[in-house]
C-alpha cells in the first residue's frame, strides 16, 4: 500500500501531478501507482470541501483509488496551520457533517474513508487539556445509518482512526534505535524495525 497523506488546498497542484502520474501508470497495468491520497481540506468551508473532494474521487474511483478525505478540525498546530486557540466545539465533527459527505462521494463509489475529528490534537499539550471522544465515531455511522433506513449494522464506510507518535517519543525512539546500533550492528541487522507513523 502506497499511501499520500495530509494535502491542503495549497498543495493541490501536487495532487493533480499525483494523479496524473496514477493514471499513466494504469494505463499500462491496470492498477494505479498509489493506493489511496488523502485531501486535507478541513480549514475549508464544508461546501467547498465537499465540493473539490467529489472532483477528484470523480477521477480517482475508475481507477481503483481509494480517497481519503477529512471533515472537522484538528487542534494545535502542523504544517503552518495554527488551531491553538479554536474553540473546543470545532474539535469534534458533527454527524450531520458526515452524513453530508457520505452523500456526495457514495453516489461515486464505495472506495472513500472519512477522517471526522473526535477532539485530535497535534503537538504537545498538558495531560487532562485534550478530551478524546471516539465514541463519537461509532455515532456518526449509527446517525447515517438511520438517514439512509439502513437496517444491518455492516459499516458504511470507513473512519479513519490512528494517533501520531509526537516529537518526544520519536526522538526517545530514535535514541534507543542508535544505541542498539552502536553496541551490537551486526544484530541489528537481523531486525525488522518498522517505525509506526512517526512524525517529524
Amino acid at each position: 500500500m502506497l499511501h499520500s497523506d495530509h494535502c491542503a488546498e495549497k498543495l493541490l497542484p501536487w495532487f493533480d501531478g499525483m494523479l496524473e502520474a496514477d493514471e499513466a501508470y494504469f494505463k499500462q497495468h491496470q492498477e494505479p501507482l498509489f493506493s489511496s491520497h488523502m485531501l486535507d481540506l478541513s480549514e475549508d468551508p464544508k461546501e467547498k470541501n465537499i465540493a473539490i473532494c467529489e472532483k477528484y474521487f470523480k477521477r480517482m474511483a475508475p481507477i481503483g483509488l481509494w480517497l481519503e478525505m477529512e471533515i472537522g478540525i484538528t487542534g494545535g498546530e502542523e504544517d503552518g496551520v495554527d488551531n491553538t486557540g479554536a474553540d473546543n466545539s470545532s474539535l469534534y465533527t458533527q454527524p450531520e457533517d458526515v452524513y453530508d459527505v457520505y452523500k456526495a462521494l457514495s453516489a461515486i463509489g464505495p472506495n472513500f474513508s472519512i477522517a471526522a475529528a473526535f477532539g485530535n490534537v497535534h503537538g504537545v499539550y498538558k495531560p487532562g487539556n485534550v478530551k478524546l471522544l471516539p465514541d463519537l465515531l461509532g455515532k456518526h455511522q449509527t446517525f447515517v445509518s438511520e438517514q439512509i433506513h439502513k437496517k444491518d449494522s455492516q459499516p458504511l464506510y470507513v473512519i479513519v482512526f490512528r494517533f501520531h507518535f509526537n516529537y518526544f517519543v520519536s526522538s526517545s525512539s530514535l535514541g534507543i534505535l542508535s544505541s542498539m546500533v552502536v553496541q551490537d550492528p551486526r544484530k541489528m541487522r537481523s531486525r525488522l524495525l518498522f517505525p509506526t507513523a512517526l512524525s517529524k
